[in-house]
């Protein structure tokens, strides 16, 4: 089941008329359905649809190997702030 999010959105006229191209190439009732299409057709070039297992355990891994090498250090403010102005 995907999740809906209500977007408002301004495009300009070229825009607006690939999206109505996309919508009566696939018979869709509203050009929200076509920006849907277009994103599916066009967006795995940009970004994954879903994250891989391998990646989130590659990521757990790493920061596991963090705490390991550096321990769970916490800060607070005045100590980040001389940090931070220390460079």
């Amino acid at each position: 089941m995907s999740k809906s999010v209500a977007v408002n959105l301004k495009v300009n006229d070229y825009t607006n008329r690939v999206l109505g191209v996309v919508k009566e190439k696939y018979g869709f009732k509203d050009k929200g359905i076509a920006l849907n299409k277009f994103a599916e057709l066009y967006g795995s070039g940009f970004v994954e649809k879903e994250v891989k297992d391998e990646v989130i355990k590659e990521i757990i891994d790493s920061c596991n190997n963090h705490v390991k090498k550096y321990g769970f250090r916490t800060r607070n403010i005045k100590e980040l702030r001389k940090k931070i102005e220390a460079k």
